[in-house]
C-alpha cells in the first residue's frame, strides 16, 4: 500500500528528503519564477480573451495540484502562449471575448481538459501523442508565434483589428494602420526594445561588470516585470489612459470561490474535440521539457503520471477561476536554472501569486495593455524557428511536408485545423513510405560472414539460393508490395532453387502479411523454388509458432543469413570465405549521401 500510494503521490519520495539546502534553493527559484510568471499570467490570459486576473488565478492552485501529483522537480506549470491562443481560437467563434459567456466556457474547457488527460492516464494513453510528430509540433509552434506575434500588432498599435488567421489579420491591421495611437505605440515600441535588449544583452552586460553568470541570466529575465512597474509608473504620473491608452483597468482582488463550472451538455460537446487537441499538445510539450531536465539531473520522470499531474492541475484551474494550463519552457529554463530541487518550488510560486492576487492586483489598474502584447511578442517568438523548415526538407521531404502542411493549415485558416492536417499527413506519408518497404537483393562480404546490398558492395552471390533482405515491418500496407517485388525479384533469377528472406527488420507480421506470405510460398513452389526465412526475431517467431505457416510453408527457418547459405549452397560460402577483402568487398563503397546497407 505505502508504495502504491507513492506511485500516485510522487510528492511523497522527495518529501522524505527534504532539508533545509532544498528549502533555501526552491525559495530563491520561486521568487525568480514568481516575478517572471505575474506579468506572463496576466499577459496570457490576455491573449486567451480572458480577464487578466484569471492568469493569476490559474498560476495559484494548479501550481499545488502539479506538485502533489507530477514527477518532474523542475516543471513550470501555468497560463501558457500556445494554449492561451487555441483557448481563443476555440472560444473566440462562440462568444465575445471578455464576456461572462466567454470566461464560463473557458473554465468548461479546462475542466474537459482535465478530465481528458485523466482518463488518458487511467488508460495508460500516454502514448497517443506521439502521434504529434516533432516536425509537426515544431510547425504549429513556429505558425503560432508568427500568428501570435500579428494578433498582439493591434495592442502595440492602439488599433482596431480581427481576424482568425493571417489573411484576416494581415488586411485587418493594414485597414487600420492610418488610426495608430502615438503614445500607445511610444509604449508598445519602447517596452519591445527594453525587452529585446534585457533578454539578449543585459546578462552580457553585467557578466562583463563581474557579476556571476547565473545570477546575470536571472537578473535577465526580470525585465518583464521591471517593464511592467515602468510602464504602471508613466501611465499614472502622465495620465496617459486619458488620452487613450489602452490599460487593464479594475482588477479583482482576493480569491473567487471554489465551486464546479456550469456544465452546459451541448457546449461541453462542441469543446470536447478541441479540449483533446489541448490536451495533447499540453501533453506533448510539457513531457518533452520535462524529460530534457530531467535527463541533466539523471532524474526520470513518469508520463502517465505526468498525465495525472498535469490533469489534475487543469482541474484545479477549472474549480478555482482559472484558465487551461501546462507546463511552459521558458518559466522551467528559469526555475531550472535559479537551482529548484523539488516542486516544492512551484508550490511557493503559487504562494507568491496567491499574495499578489490578495494584496497588489490594485497596481494593475494602469498597466498598459500594449505592455503586456510586447511582452507576449518576445515570449512567443523564442519558437519561431523558420529555419527548422529547411533543415526537415533537406533530410526528410516527407516530414518537411508535414511541416509546411501544419504551418500553413494554422496561417490561413485555423489552428486546430492545421494541427489536424499536420497530424493526417504525417500519418498518411508514413503510411505511403511503409508500403513501399526497401527490399534488397543480398549477397555474401568475402572473408566474413555479413550480407550486404549487391547493387552497393562487392560481394559473393549463390546462383541456386537468392538472398532477399526486407527492411520493414509486414503489415496490410505492404503486404501486396511484398508479393509483387518477390515475384518480381524470383524472375529475375531464373537458376534460383531457394529463396531466403531475411528479416532482422523486420518487428511484426500482420495477418494481412500472413496471408501474403503463404500466396508467396505457393507461387514459388509452383515455380520450383523454395521459400526459406531467417533472421527472425523471437516475437515474430511467436507470432509464426501461434499459425499454420511453419508447418505448412516447406522451407527452414535459419538463425542467420550464413548458416542459411552454407546450408543451402555450401559451395558459395566456402568460394566467400578463401576470396581476401582487400580490394573487392570495399571496391563498391556507398557514395556519402546514401544508406549503408
Amino acid at each position: 500500500m505505502p508504495r502504491r500510494l507513492a506511485r500516485m503521490l510522487p510528492c511523497l519520495e522527495w518529501a522524505r528528503q527534504y532539508n533545509r539546502d532544498w528549502a533555501v534553493k526552491d525559495g530563491l527559484a520561486a521568487v525568480i519564477v514568481t516575478l517572471m510568471l505575474i506579468p506572463q499570467s496576466l499577459a496570457y490570459a490576455m491573449l486567451a480573451g480572458l480577464p487578466p486576473v484569471m492568469g493569476l488565478y490559474a498560476s495559484i492552485l494548479p501550481l499545488i495540484a502539479y506538485t502533489l501529483f507530477g514527477t518532474s522537480r523542475t516543471l513550470a506549470v501555468g497560463p501558457a502562449a500556445v494554449i492561451a491562443l487555441l483557448t481563443a481560437s476555440v472560444l473566440g467563434p462562440l462568444f465575445a471575448a471578455g464576456s461572462a459567456e466567454y470566461a464560463a466556457a473557458a473554465l468548461l474547457l479546462a475542466l474537459l481538459s482535465g478530465g481528458v488527460l485523466l482518463a488518458m492516464a487511467l488508460l495508460r494513453l500516454g502514448f497517443l501523442a506521439n502521434f504529434l510528430s516533432h516536425p509537426v509540433i515544431s510547425g504549429f509552434m513556429s505558425a503560432s508565434a508568427i500568428l501570435i506575434t500579428l494578433g498582439q500588432l493591434k495592442h502595440i498599435l492602439g488599433i482596431q483589428a480581427s481576424g482568425e488567421n493571417a489573411l484576416q489579420l494581415i488586411p485587418s491591421l493594414l485597414q487600420h494602420l492610418p488610426d495608430t495611437h502615438v503614445p500607445t505605440l511610444a509604449i508598445g515600441a519602447s517596452t519591445l526594445l527594453f525587452l529585446h535588449l534585457t533578454r539578449t544583452r543585459l546578462a552580457g552586460w553585467l557578466k562583463a561588470r563581474g557579476m556571476n553568470a547565473a545570477r546575470a541570466s536571472l537578473l535577465a529575465r526580470t525585465g518583464p516585470v521591471v517593464a511592467l512597474l515602468l510602464a504602471i509608473g508613466v501611465v499614472w504620473a502622465f495620465d496617459l489612459a486619458a488620452t487613450g491608452v489602452k490599460v487593464v483597468g479594475a482588477v479583482p482582488q482576493g480569491f473567487p470561490a471554489l465551486s464546479l463550472p456550469a456544465l452546459d451538455p451541448s457546449l461541453a460537446l462542441d469543446l470536447l474535440p478541441a479540449a483533446v487537441l489541448i490536451s495533447l499538445i499540453g501533453f506533448v510539450e510539457s513531457v518533452s521539457v520535462a524529460q530534457t531536465f530531467a535527463a541533466k539531473r539523471r532524474q526520470r520522470i513518469e508520463p502517465n503520471q505526468e498525465l495525472v499531474g498535469l490533469g489534475s492541475a487543469n482541474l484545479a484551474a477549472a474549480f478555482s477561476g482559472g484558465m487551461p494550463v501546462t507546463g511552459g519552457l521558458s518559466r522551467t529554463v528559469v526555475s531550472f536554472e535559479a537551482g529548484a530541487q523539488t516542486p516544492a518550488a512551484g508550490a511557493l510560486t503559487a504562494l507568491g501569486i496567491a499574495l499578489t492576487v490578495m494584496f497588489f492586483t490594485p497596481l494593475f489598474y494602469h498597466l498598459p495593455t500594449a505592455v503586456l502584447a510586447a511582452t507576449i511578442i518576445v515570449a512567443i517568438l523564442t519558437l519561431l524557428d523558420i529555419k527548422a523548415i529547411g533543415r526537415t526538407w533537406r533530410y526528410s521531404r516527407q516530414d518537411g511536408a508535414a511541416m509546411v502542411a501544419t504551418m500553413a493549415g494554422v496561417l490561413l485558416v485555423h489552428v486546430e485545423f492545421g494541427v489536424l492536417l499536420g497530424v493526417a499527413l504525417s500519418l498518411l506519408l508514413f503510411l505511403w513510405r511503409t508500403s513501399q518497404p526497401h527490399i534488397a537483393v543480398v549477397g555474401q562480404l568475402p572473408g566474413s560472414e555479413h550480407f550486404r546490398n549487391v547493387e552497393r558492395f562487392a560481394v559473393v552471390e549463390s546462383p541456386k539460393v537468392l538472398s532477399i533482405r526486407v527492411d520493414e515491418s509486414l503489415y496490410f500496407p505492404n503486404a501486396r508490395y511484398l508479393e509483387d517485388r518477390i515475384a518480381e525479384l524470383a524472375g529475375q533469377h531464373p537458376q534460383a532453387e531457394h529463396l531466403v528472406l531475411m528479416c532482422p527488420g523486420v518487428n511484426l507480421i500482420d495477418a494481412s502479411a500472413l496471408e501474403s506470405l503463404e500466396a508467396i510460398s505457393a507461387r514459388l513452389h509452383a515455380s520450383g523454388i523454395q521459400l526459406h526465412l531467417s533472421e527472425v526475431k523471437g516475437p515474430v517467431m511467436d507470432q509464426l509458432k501461434r499459425s499454420h505457416f511453419l508447418e505448412h510453408f516447406g522451407g527452414q527457418v535459419f538463425i542467420s543469413q550464413f548458416e542459411a547459405l552454407a546450408t543451402l549452397d555450401p559451395s558459395t560460402t566456402e568460394r566467400a570465405t578463401r576470396l581476401k577483402r582487400n580490394g573487392q568487398a570495399l571496391a563498391a563503397q556507398p557514395s556519402g549521401n546514401e544508406e549503408v546497407s
